[in-house]
């Protein structure tokens, strides 16, 4: 039995990162990637945002994995291979380790630091299983360590992380998830569904401004990294409910005309224009079905909470 081995180092370079900005700073509407949200400072604020009153993606699920987690695991199988997508501190993940005899849990996450220390933890609390952690950005292709488990893949995508995805670019993930598994691997993910404006905004809008610090570290990230000169006071947090597209917007707004040089290049802002960071898209049950069927997933089971605000669901490679 293997406990906690090195990652093989396959996190995004300044060279990709400032490709990716620059790129999406000369769109119309701007944007920025939300992956990049993760440096270690952002992981840390992602995870006070979980713990806020507003924010109910997080205990909601967490409640749904503590009613449910024997019915999951029964799930997964025996001995499985337990690939965890944007692993952060894999807090809701004890949840299933601790109803897990034996296995492999791979947690991948592109904040090698934060993924490091919280690899190590488990190791040390679960030494009865195999904990292999990569550092990768998920939304492309990697490979995995040789697992010790010899049962199904099984990859598990907890929160609302499929939401930060445009339709077709949460096709293309199931497919390469779909990939990754194998046939008869199976996929356990978060799905946060359609509700009403006032639930879904205070959640992205919280009164102690934890999201507004973890939207505006990206432009103090990219200032750091890149060498940039973002006026950070000068921008302001928004986020709020697009009913017709059944998503949240997250947007950074300028507050004045003004320049911003990134590398050599110059961006000029007027007061007002935004620069979207985030979508997350809520789903319907049937609506994830149908999507989930286009990527050769079959949706085997879906737990979720009495006031059916979150889902989990179990699905399966065709």
């Amino acid at each position: 039995m293997t406990a906690l081995q090195h990652p093989p180092l396959l996190r995004a370079s300044n060279t990709e990162f400032l490709r990716d900005v620059v790129r999406g700073l000369s769109q119309s509407p701007r944007s920025l990637p939300c992956k990049y949200f993760y440096d270690e400072r952002g992981s840390a604020l992602f995870d006070a945002i979980c713990q806020l009153p507003e924010y109910y993606p997080t205990r909601t699920e967490r409640a749904i994995l503590q009613r449910h987690a024997a019915a999951m695991i029964e799930r997964l199988g025996e001995d499985p291979v337990l690939i965890e997508y944007g692993s952060g501190s894999s807090d809701k993940t004890r949840l299933l380790l601790d109803a897990l005899p034996r296995g492999t849990y791979v947690p991948v996450d592109i904040s090698r630091e934060h993924l490091l220390r919280t690899a190590r933890r488990l190791a040390t609390a679960y030494p009865h299983l195999e904990i292999l952690p990569v550092v990768a950005d998920f939304t492309r292709p990697f490979a995995i360590p040789k697992p010790q488990a010899t049962g199904r893949r099984v990859v598990y995508f907890s929160g609302s992380t499929i939401g930060n995805f445009l339709p077709d670019e949460a096709l293309k993930l199931l497919r390469q998830i779909g990939e990754l598994i194998g046939q008869g691997g199976g996929l356990l993910i978060g799905v946060d569904l359609k509700k009403d404006k006032a639930i879904l905004e205070p959640a992205y809008n919280d009164r102690s401004g934890v999201t507004a610090a973890f939207n505006l570290n990206l432009l103090e990230r990219i200032n750091r990294e890149l060498l940039a000169d973002f006026d950070v006071e000068n921008f302001r947090h928004r986020a709020w409910y697009n009913e017709a597209l059944g998503r949240i917007e997250m947007h950074l707004v300028s507050q004045a005309d003004q320049s911003v040089r990134i590398a050599g290049r110059r961006f000029q802002f007027r007061r007002g224009e935004t620069i979207c960071t985030e979508y997350s898209h809520k789903y319907s049950l049937d609506d994830f079905a149908q999507l989930a069927r286009r990527a050769n997933l079959t949706i085997r089971e879906v737990w979720c909470d009495e006031h059916a605000l979150f889902s989990v669901q179990y699905a399966q490679r065709c």
